[in-house]
């Protein structure tokens, strides 16, 4: 009897995997039920037999599985209460192997394709993410917005991107690929020596790229930043519950691709509709982890990468882990990215603050910022024009790399090398001042402190200030940052000051980058009647730091250095470039205050 359960089992699941709708289980004959397709009473009898044989296993292997479920011998098919599976779905036979964690607990380590999400986790997840009432525009954003390389030359080492809305993610993990490319080059294959690559264009660095290498790169940056999620201790993976995509990944390699065919009826209006497309797996080994990573490159790359990631990113931190868990990630009207998804991909948590550390009011009232040093940092448009302050964290990153925060677009900047975030004698001084003077501000960032604080600065700083300065400085009962500054920049640096006689304590010139990866219309070439091309956009700047608080002291310098100073040369003048703004050249600012910018062509877009 036993072996005819058995076998009756093993039918029924062979059954289940059949393309065709399977019929609804049940334990008895159905009564008066109304068939749509065909009438019962057309059926031949053949088909009637066919068709009730099947119930009666499919009833035989519930039982069985019921059997198996009480006892804990068995392996079972996971499917979550009230999942809706769509007609084109294919059901997958999951093996797992169930681990005690301790008392009353067990967890379960699914092979395979992974688990789906559960019911609350679906709902959890949703509700994060895109809060109560979102609208379908925000959700095609989201949802049609792959991870891939562009194919133009000129930014091949840049994602693109097609919709508005999820820039804050492809921004980090472009942050994250450049850090790769950039400053591990042996890893990806490069032919690039790194003690040239500061004399080179940036298009000679990048022609240097395979697609090999940049797919790797793309591979451990997603890795590293999921690793970062999990706190280094596990790494979850969604993937799309659509059978057979690894099988062809394998086969292809990591650049297969996934047949659109198979997703273009796969769409996220709700959380039942996350519960019926992800399978999530966990990985507590980096190595298992980048192995599933290299394999589900054709899904990052696919229309749904983007949410892939966001999605995996947030199930390796946990769901709970945020300040304001009431707020979605995702912000209204036009679906931009949160900044607790930025900082989230950049630093590991999910905090809303740019500020170093904790920020704490009393009586039990703190906000978060960023917790500890970051390898790519963040600037922002925000604070030029005084609506919060990053801290030192985000704005000295261990590597010259920046995602480039406006109201409502992020993008990247960076260097292509270090010496750019080497600090001089100025700079030096002015950050040792600022980390003061921010330590004692309790305003969020507003720039204003006690006079018990300031008097606690001029002694950590060693600033002798006159007593008719300090009066003036103190007679309204708080010191503002850019009144002080001032004071600081007409005091002599023997006193503590900033201002230097010799006019080269802060002199500094570099290049710098800035990468703006939404496709925009771009003519091909100069030739008349040519077809605008979508592509991102790369801008080389130089950057010139004065040395001094006013630039035009600095233009004048320059002017004067290129005098020739032999007696019988011909003294020739050579005027130096006026410099160019635009809103980028604010955010450059709040990391080097007084930059001078110049560029070739159209102003860099932030937006």
């Amino acid at each position: 009897m036993a072996d005819q359960e058995e076998e009756d089992l093993r039918m029924a699941l062979r059954m289940s995997m059949q393309h065709s709708p399977p019929e609804p289980k049940r334990s008895k004959p159905r009564e008066n039920v109304a068939v749509t397709s065909i009438d019962s009473s057309e059926e031949s009898p053949e088909i009637k037999a066919r068709r009730l044989q099947r119930e009666l296993m499919a009833a035989a292997a519930e039982r069985r599985m019921m059997m198996g479920k009480n006892t804990g011998s068995i392996s079972t098919l996971e499917r979550p209460v009230g999942l809706n599976v769509s007609d084109n779905a294919v059901p997958v036979v999951i093996e797992d192997k169930r681990v005690s964690t301790g008392p009353g607990s067990e967890k379960v380590e699914t092979l395979g394709y992974g688990r789906l999400l559960s019911h609350d986790e679906a709902n959890q997840l949703f509700s994060i993410i895109f809060g109560g009432g979102v609208s379908r525009d925000i959700l095609a954003q989201w949802t049609n917005q792959g991870i891939r390389f562009s194919p133009d030359p000129e930014t091949s080492m840049g994602l693109v991107q097609h919709e508005g809305g999820p820039c804050g993610v492809l921004a980090a993990i472009q942050a994250f690929v450049l850090k790769n490319l950039l400053f591990s080059p042996d890893k990806f294959g490069w032919q690039d020596p790194g003690s040239t690559r500061s004399s080179k264009s940036e298009w000679d660095v990048f022609s240097c790229l395979t697609e090999d290498g940049k797919t790797r790169a793309l591979v451990r940056s997603i890795g590293e930043i999921l690793s970062l999620c999990g706190s280094n201790r596990r790494v979850v993976i969604a993937t799309l519950n659509v059978l057979g995509h690894e099988n062809k990944s394998s086969k292809d390699g990591p650049g297969g691709e996934i047949d659109s065919k198979g997703l273009e009826t796969l769409s996220i209006e709700s959380a039942l509709d996350l519960q019926r497309i992800i399978r999530v797996n966990e990985c507590t080994s980096p190595a298992s982890a980048f192995k599933k990573l290299e394999a589900m490159v054709p899904e990052f790359q696919s229309r749904m990468g983007a949410m892939l990631f966001l999605i995996s990113a947030l199930l390796s931190r946990g769901l709970t882990d945020r300040d304001d868990p009431s707020l979605p990630l995702v912000t209204a009207p036009f679906g931009h990215a949160s900044q607790e998804i930025v900082n989230l991909l950049l630093c590991g948590q999910a905090v809303p603050n740019v500020f170093d550390g904790r920020m704490d009011f009393g009586g039990g009232m703190f906000l978060k910022g960023i917790p500890v040093n970051v390898e790519v940092g963040f600037l922002t448009l925000l604070e030029s024009l005084n609506f919060c302050k990053v801290g030192h964290y985000l704005k000295y990153p261990k590597y010259p790399i920046w995602v480039v925060g406006s109201e409502s677009h992020y993008t990247v900047l960076f260097a292509l090398d270090t010496s750019v975030q080497d600090e001089n004698e100025l700079e030096v001084r002015e950050s040792q001042i600022r980390k003061a003077f921010d330590a004692q501000d309790q305003s969020g960032g507003g720039g204003f402190i006690s006079v018990e604080g300031f008097h606690q600065v001029l002694k950590e700083t060693n600033i002798n200030l006159p007593p008719e300065k300090l009066d003036y400085l103190c007679n309204t009962g708080f010191i503002v940052r850019s009144e002080f500054w001032q004071v600081l920049l007409d005091l002599d640096k023997s006193l503590g000051g900033l201002k230097d006689s010799t006019g080269l304590m802060g002199k500094k010139v570099f290049d710098i980058y800035h990468f703006n990866g939404i496709a925009k219309s771009v003519v091909n070439g100069t030739q008349l009647g040519e077809i605008p091309v979508q592509r991102p956009r790369l801008t080389k700047l130089r950057v010139s730091v004065p040395p001094r608080w006013t630039p035009e002291e600095f233009i004048a310098d320059m002017a004067a250095t290129s005098v020739s100073t032999e007696k019988d040369a011909v003294v020739e003048v050579s005027k130096p470039e006026p410099c160019q703004h635009a809103p980028l050249v604010d955010c450059i600012r709040t990391r080097w205050p007084r930059a001078l910018c110049n560029w070739v062509g159209d102003p860099p877009s932030i937006v």
